[in-house]
């Protein structure tokens, strides 16, 4: 009798009529293939692990695994240094003017200031501090700074307050200066996020400006309140 699992064109023919059954593998091959299959399971556990994950199964590993999970871990290392390089703020700094040079202008690579010059008794300086507690932990990749006005710049005018100034690896890139810039005590955070995102020193997710549904608002209360004229009665008299 002719062995079924012999490599011939007619048994080849057979198997792919379904007469005789798919050729048996030898259990080398088999073997083989299960360690593939196996080792595959391992490299996707690794992509898995986090940091501690790695370390504390590093006495599973063989020594055909140890550079692949060097490599990962590696790469968890980085992920997490990243990670906190970018999360070094998430508060408002308090500065005075020996410290402007040092934390404004000398802030390091990459770094975006903002810096809120107040002073006390000034309502909308106190709301612009409470904002910025807020927008500084939703953005802690970026530096909020205040400082007394006049500890910074000296006999600096009060009814330029408040104002904003914002930073980028020591260069000023944007200013606010003045109650009016910000709109009054009306002032929100998020319209104060949009702001200071138009700068370029955060990165909002708002979608666009909430002070534009305001505005739109005025202005179509503005159109219903205005008169209207009858231009049939104008033309009768003439």
């Amino acid at each position: 009798m002719q062995d079924p699992n012999a490599d011939t064109e007619w048994n080849d023919i057979l198997r792919k009529k379904g007469i005789l059954p798919p050729k048996e593998k030898p259990r080398e091959e088999e073997e083989e293939e299960d360690q593939i299959i196996q080792q595959a399971s391992v490299v996707k556990s690794y992509e898995d692990m986090t940091l501690e994950e790695l370390e504390e199964n590093e006495d599973e590993f063989n020594e055909e695994d140890e550079r692949a999970v060097e490599m990962y871990r590696q790469q968890r290392i980085a992920e997490w240094k990243a990670s906190q390089i970018k999360n070094v703020f998430g508060e408002v700094g308090e500065i005075s003017g020996q410290e402007y040079v040092q934390e404004v202008n000398k802030a390091g690579k990459g770094i975006w200031v903002i810096l809120h010059l107040y002073k006390q008794g000034i309502p909308l300086c106190a709301l612009i501090n409470q904002h910025f507690s807020t927008l500084a932990r939703k953005f802690p990749q970026t530096k909020f700074l205040k400082a007394i006005s006049t500890t910074c710049i000296a006999n600096y005018p009060d009814k330029n307050l408040p104002t904003i100034f914002v930073y980028f690896e020591g260069d000023m890139k944007a200013q606010f200066i003045g109650p009016l810039v910000f709109g009054g005590m009306n002032l929100k955070v998020d319209e104060l996020e949009w702001k200071l995102a138009e700068s370029g020193a955060i990165k909002t997710d708002l979608e666009e400006n909430p002070r534009k549904q305001i505005e739109d608002k005025l202005m179509t209360s503005i159109r219903c309140t205005m008169p209207v004229t009858n231009n049939s009665d104008s033309e009768e008299d003439y």
